[in-house]
Order: structure tokens, then sequence, then C-alpha cells
């Protein structure tokens, strides 16, 4: 019988979360074949001797270095044999029925070339996991905390579609990279993510690609998982580099998508918006909440992110902004 689902996970030092999406990927399987495969970025806690030792049944890339989540996971899309790809991030856990209900689903709607499931946070609300175009509005409203402090108006929360319940199936114009399900194309091939893009935004740019190319992607609330949201990206020695890393891809993407005057607009948002958290932050500090120390972590942060924006300092993670 031929197999139904490959499931793709990228990891980076995130072995617990790992082990506990792989558990619950096999405790609530779809009712037909599938298949998994973990893509190890050289990760330095264990995960790939706790991937041999307690799932011998996954298929394992273990990269030498970390190659970026884009790329990785295209190692793996390239040799998957599944009829639909399940991209999944190894921080979310699997509930019940929420594999076979994707599977059902992109089978019913041919025209859907791309499906995402309910992402529920550990406090059980539900995340905002797909959205409208990106776009400098969108931009504007998010730096200029907009989205934030109105987010059930379409006006300022329209990217995000915070104004909405996340309750029922929705054509959308892209669904969270961290779980997005994929139809193969008239080739036989699944789409790949961009590998330019080391990190972040490389889902935004996959989804508009197949919005381009005619394809429809819709979000499946009736296909459930638990997100802990952000395992990787949690880690203290590298949040700022994230952040940056975050705004890079963007650039890249506004520059491809909307021409290089959009990239000038873009920094100048990201400069206001580092400039006015780091006000916020001051006067938190001032205030001595939450407390002092994490106060002042967050305006360091927030200035080091400005000077980015400006294209004033470095960082450890590769500078996508600059790829063509």
């Amino acid at each position: 019988m031929s197999t139904a689902l490959s499931v793709i996970i990228v990891n980076w030092n995130t072995r617990e979360h790992l082990r506990a999406c792989l558990r619950s990927i096999f405790t609530y399987p779809p009712r037909e074949p599938f298949e998994v495969w973990v893509v190890d970025n050289a990760s330095s806690d264990g995960s790939v001797q706790m991937l041999r030792e307690q799932f011998p049944q996954v298929h394992l890339i273990a990269n030498e270095r970390n190659l970026g989540y884009g790329k990785a996971n295209n190692q793996a899309l390239r040799q998957a044999q599944g009829e639909f790809a399940l991209i999944l991030n190894s921080d979310i856990e699997v509930m019940p029925d929420a594999l076979q209900t994707l599977i059902d689903f992109m089978r019913q709607h041919p025209e859907a070339h791309a499906a995402g499931g309910q992402l529920i946070l550990p406090d059980g609300s539900i995340q905002t996991s797909c959205s409208e175009r990106l776009t400098l509005w969108a931009v504007f409203c998010e730096q200029s905390l907009l989205a934030k402090a109105f987010p059930r108006t379409r006006l300022f929360g329209g990217y995000t579609l915070s104004w909405w319940t996340y309750d029922s199936v929705r054509e959308v114009e892209q669904v969270v990279g961290a779980c997005v399900m994929l139809r193969r194309q008239h080739d036989g091939s699944f789409p790949l993510f961009d590998e330019r893009y080391f990190m972040y935004a490389e889902d935004t740019e996959l989804c508009h690609r197949i919005r381009r190319a005619g394809g429809r992607i819709y979000y499946i609330p009736q296909a459930k998982f638990k997100h802990h949201l952000g395992a990787s990206s949690e880690q203290e020695s590298v949040r700022t580099e994230m952040v940056k890393a975050y705004n890079r891809s963007r650039i890249l993407f506004f520059r491809e998508v909307y021409g290089a005057w959009s990239v000038s607009v873009y920094r100048l948002l990201i400069a206001m918006g580092a400039l006015l958290r780091m006000v916020l932050w001051i006067l938190a500090w001032l205030m001595g909440k939450p407390n002092r120390y994490h106060a002042a972590r967050h305006v360091i942060m927030f200035w080091e992110v400005f000077l980015d924006a400006l294209g004033l300092s470095r960082g450890i993670l590769p500078d996508v902004a600059n790829r063509t």
C-alpha cells in the first residue's frame, strides 16, 4: 500500500520537545500508511542519539552544521514518499485525528495546495496561525503596536486575522510553517522552500509562490495541534539574533515581491518599532516592572534591533537580507 503522508520535522536542540512530538504522532497516527522524517541541524543536546535509540522507525538526516529551516526541510521533501507532506515544528504535539483530518480535506479539495491546522497554545488559547498578505501596512500596524492595541478590528488586526475567531474552515493567503500540509505539484515533486531564507519568512514566501501559481491555501480548525511556541527560538543566547534574522528574512521577501523601494520603508518601520519598544521598556525599568534586569535586557535587545534595521550591526546568523 502506498504511503499517504510524510511527516517532516526539522530539529535544532529541542530534544525533549521532539520526543513529545514523535510520541504524539505515533499515539495518534493517520489511519493510512505514513512515514516520519527528522532532519537534525547539528544539535548538541543529544537529539540524534535519542532518535536512534527510541525512534528507530524514523528516517533521520543528521546534518553536520545548521543548514537553516528551509534547506533542512527540502532535504526531506526531496526524498519523501507520501502522497502529502506535513511540515511540522518539533515543539508541536499532534492531537487525536488531526493528521487524518488534514489528509481527508486535501483529498476532498483538489484545489487546495496547502493547508494548516488549528494550533492550541499551552494555556488553551488559539494561536493566530494564518494570515492575509504581508504588506507594509501590516508591518506598520505591527510595529506601531496598533495591531496589539486593537486586535479585534479589521483595520489594524487584518494581517493575522486576530479579529476572527479561528473556528471555521477558511481560505487564507498563508498558514504558518510550523504546521502546513503540502500537495505534490504536477511534476510529482513537492514545492520546496526558498533556501536563501535561513529561517523565518520562508513560509510566507512559499505560500506566496503557491498562491501566485494558482493554488489555494486553507485553515482547517478541525485538525488540532498543541504548540509549545518557539522552543528553538527561546534559547537565551540567540534570542536577539532571532529577532534580527526575522527582520532580515522579511527584507528579502519585500525586495522580491514589492521591489527595492519597499525595503527602505520596511527598515524605517522596524527602526520606529524598536525605538517605541525601547521607550516602553525604559519606563518599565524606571517603575521596576516586571523587574529591572528583565527590562534592561529588552532595552539592549531593541537597541540592537534598531541598529540592525539601519544596517549598522552584524549578527551570528547568515544575513539573508542582502542575498539575491
